[in-house]
């Protein structure tokens, strides 16, 4: 009996060892790898395959709707208050709505913007936000077009995704507070905050980083230019908030530090990816959007629509990108809808209604620093 156990167990072993050496998936799962720069340098993109399939599958952009007959009567002469896309004919019209219904608000219908007693009105709060979102997301395709989303466009889609919130927005982030008299203070870091991968970073870095248009050049950037100091260096807190900002980055897009940097030196742009000065406009589009369009529906946003601190919704990387490095793949999602790719028509506010100031000044259009 004790012959027939050790051979049993003897066979056993070799039926596992074989199979750990050749059976796929006792070591590891497939892997893709993909380099981002130069041989030897370690800059590599490493996702499982099955990863891969999952985030593409997540990142599918839905079919257009059939195009529309471009004669007959135009929107603003058959519709009442038809202040953005009017010179689309009626038809058009009809298939932008259904189609923006499908992106935004499927489960909630029409009726998530419009009043059914009169199509017309604005009583709505989600229909004059929508309309300003139009005008938002005709300025991405037209303005932002050589410099970011290139000839791949967004719709209303890239960021709902079927949602009328979108999944990744921000809010600024309330100071912490206290029962005691002393003041509370946490440096804003040591609070486990998804923002900064669970880290005990900067968690607010936000608001200082994305919000407005006039942030300096400066203001991530903490390596040394020379070998000695010539002038008063930055504190360890400053790095610690480059940081955040960085995994914050990462975390929307999908990817590590090397998509963009040579890690032998970060700072440096020549040795860095062209995906560097892809993400270097995607920041100025961010803080862009934030201070023209969303800061000013401040006012319009019900208050159980608005943060703790009162403030708007507002836009980081992964509003659009959700995790890809790629929005929705890279599939072209304009080109069906040319109509939301055309300059932006300025439209009145309905009366009553005051835009907030906007923080921040308006800075003119810069280049990537090479």
């Amino acid at each position: 009996m004790k012959i027939v156990l050790s051979v049993a167990g003897a066979a056993l072993a070799l039926f596992l060892t074989i199979a750990m050496f050749g059976g796929a998936g006792w070591t590891h799962p497939p892997m893709a790898n993909k380099q981002t720069g130069f041989r030897g340098t370690g800059m590599d993109l490493i996702r499982t395959k099955a990863g891969n399939e999952e985030l593409a599958a997540a990142n599918r952009a839905p079919a257009p709707a059939d195009p529309a007959d471009a004669s007959g009567d135009k929107a603003s002469a058959v519709y009442e208050n038809v202040q953005v896309l009017g010179d689309l004919s009626a038809e058009q019209f009809n298939r932008v709505m259904v189609s923006i219904t499908e992106w935004v608000a499927p489960q909630q219908g029409c009726t998530y913007c419009h009043s059914t007693e009169n199509m017309a009105s604005d009583e709505l709060y989600q229909k004059r936000v929508a309309r300003r979102m139009f005008q938002m997301t005709q300025h991405i395709n037209s303005a932002w077009k050589e410099n970011h989303v290139h000839e791949a466009g967004v719709t209303c889609y890239t960021c709902h995704r079927g949602n009328p919130v979108p999944a990744n927005i921000w809010f600024d982030t309330p100071p912490p507070s206290a029962a005691s008299k002393f003041i509370p203070r946490n440096n804003g870091q040591n609070l486990a905050s998804a923002n900064v991968g669970l880290t005990s970073l900067p968690y607010a870095v936000f608001d200082e980083y994305y919000a407005k248009k006039d942030v300096p050049e400066s203001y991530v950037r903490v390596n040394a230019t020379t070998a000695l100091p010539e002038s008063k260096s930055k504190p360890i807190q400053d790095a610690e908030r480059t940081f955040a900002i960085m995994i914050t980055m990462s975390q929307a897009l999908g990817v590590n530090c090397t998509f963009c940097h040579n890690t032998r030196s970060v700072a440096q742009w020549d040795t860095s990816t062209p995906n560097r000065v892809q993400a270097w406009h995607g920041v100025h589009l961010v803080r862009d959007l934030n201070q023209d369009y969303m800061y000013p529906l401040t006012t319009t946003f019900p208050a159980a629509r608005l943060g703790p601190t009162g403030d708007v919704a507002k836009i980081s990387c992964a509003t659009c990108h959700n995790g890809a490095n790629k929005p929705l793949n890279g599939a072209k999602v304009i080109e069906p809808y040319p109509e939301l790719a055309k300059p932006t028509t300025q439209v009145s506010l309905p009366t009553g209604e005051a835009k907030d100031p906007i923080p921040g000044t308006t800075t003119p259009a810069v280049k990537a620093p090479m």
